[in-house]
C-alpha cells in the first residue's frame, strides 16, 4: 500500500472508487455473450467450451451465466448437446444492455442523475460537471449504438462502420 494512504480511502463524489466502472464480472459477462455471438446461428455452447475459448474461470462463468439467462438475454438446453446459446441475434444484443445488467450506471463518471445533481448542487465546480456529464452520455451513447455482431463480426445489418479499422489517409 502506498505511503499516506489508509486502508479504506474516501470515496469520490459518485460514491465508487475512481477508475472505469466496468468490473472483472462486467469483462467476463461480455466476452461470454461474445463468444456466444460468434457461435449464434449453431449448436448450444457448454460452459467449458465458453470458459475455454474466452479464458474466463469456469465456476465464476457459471455465477454470470446464470444472471445473463434471468435476464433473458441467454437461454440455456439440457442434456448431453445442452449448453448456453443467445435469445436473441447479436444485432439485437447492445453492449450497454449487458453492463447495465452486471455492472449498474454506464460510463467512468456515475449515472446522469448524480452528475446533474451536482452540477445544481455544487455552483463551483458546474462546469467540470458538466464536462463529466457530456463525456459520460457520450461513452453511453456508443455502449448503447454498438452491439455484440458490431464487435464480433457477425452481421453487417446495423450499418455501423467496423470499430476495429480505421481508413487509411
Amino acid at each position: 500500500m502506498p505511503a499516506g494512504r489508509s486502508r479504506r480511502e474516501p470515496r469520490n463524489a459518485f460514491g465508487r472508487d475512481q477508475g472505469l466502472k466496468i468490473s472483472q464480472k462486467g469483462l467476463y459477462a461480455l466476452q461470454a455473450v461474445m463468444t456466444l455471438g460468434r457461435r449464434y446461428g449453431t449448436d448450444t455452447v457448454k460452459i467449458r467450451d465458453i470458459a475455454m475459448d474466452s479464458d474466463l474461470p469456469e465456476k465464476f462463468l457459471e455465477l454470470i451465466l446464470l444472471e445473463l439467462k434471468n435476464a433473458r438475454i441467454v437461454e440455456s438446453v439440457r442434456g448431453a448437446k445442452g449448453g448456453y446459446r443467445l435469445r436473441r441475434a447479436p444485432a439485437e444484443i447492445k453492449l450497454s444492455e449487458i453492463i447495465r445488467l452486471v455492472d449498474g450506471p454506464l460510463a467512468p463518471f456515475g449515472d446522469a442523475d448524480q452528475l446533474r445533481s451536482l452540477i445544481v448542487t455544487d455552483p463551483d465546480h458546474r462546469a467540470l460537471y458538466g464536462v463529466f456529464l457530456e463525456v459520460r452520455d457520450a461513452a453511453a451513447k456508443i455502449l448503447e449504438s454498438t452491439s455484440v455482431a458490431d464487435i464480433v463480426g457477425t452481421s453487417s445489418k446495423s450499418g455501423k462502420r467496423s470499430r476495429g479499422k480505421k481508413k487509411k489517409a
